[in-house]
């Protein structure tokens, strides 16, 4: 039987979620249109993984400069990796500056791992119909 997580480390996730940098939104914004797919704030061994692909289990970590030498990200690291996780990092500079290199060397490293990957048009949002927006207090569209 799977543990349950702790309600301290869901809450954490679902915050980091919510108040997500520039650099992981942007870095999202790539992410969510890859196959096999990714996830955002994924608890993994009592640690909080960025990003996750939990179906080869692939942790990629955004890293500014508080992270220099620092020894809880080792311990994070030893950690994943002992339970079978990659953990890849990059500077949010690098995913700033060069997305396109920081996904390719993404989808390098979830085919090593024996994925094939591709990726999906961007999400399109249905428009609402007009039952939906009967209710909804939103003034009716005017098409």
């Amino acid at each position: 039987m799977a543990k349950r997580v702790p309600p301290r480390l869901t809450s954490n996730a679902r915050a980091l979620r919510r108040d997500a940098t520039t650099d992981e939104r942007l870095l999202w914004a790539h992410l969510s249109a890859m196959r096999p797919r990714f996830t955002r704030q994924l608890v993994i061994g009592g640690f909080i993984a960025e990003f996750a692909c939990r179906s080869h289990k692939l942790a990629i970590e955004i890293d500014g400069s508080q992270h220099v030498d620092n020894g809880y990200d080792a311990e994070r690291t030893t950690t994943l990796e002992a339970a079978g996780w990659q953990v890849l990092r990059f500077w949010n500079g690098d995913v700033r500056a060069n997305v396109k290199g920081v996904m390719a060397a993404i989808a390098a490293a979830v085919a090593l791992r024996g994925a094939t990957v591709h990726f999906v048009g961007p999400r399109k949002r249905a428009e609402p119909t007009k039952d939906a927006l009967a209710g909804s207090g939103y003034p009716p569209r005017c098409d």
